[in-house]
């Protein structure tokens, strides 16, 4: 599970019949101290979020039961809205 903010949406007119009806966002994850910085992903949205919103991705076969079909072609996607995170200050 990542947390991530989201900066965007993807907008697709041709695409597998599994994707119709889902709501495509660019998030990218949230880069935290000593962790790497990852490059934005698409995810699918099944909560409703907004641009500039903090969220919660599942990715892999989570993803995949998330939307109701194990068999479609989704990696992420976005299960949660983050109201606060809190860490102690070393992490």
């Amino acid at each position: 599970m990542l947390i991530c903010k989201i900066i965007g949406n993807v907008w697709a007119t041709r695409k597998n019949n599994a994707l119709d009806g889902c709501k495509l966002m660019v998030v990218e994850p949230i880069e935290f101290k000593n962790h790497s910085k990852m490059h934005p992903i698409v995810a699918v949205d099944m909560i409703g979020g907004g641009i500039g919103e903090t969220v919660l991705v599942v990715s892999g076969s989570s993803a995949r039961v998330s939307v109701g079909n194990g068999s479609a072609p989704i990696d992420h996607v976005i299960v949660g809205i983050v109201d606060k995170v809190d860490l102690p200050e070393e992490v």
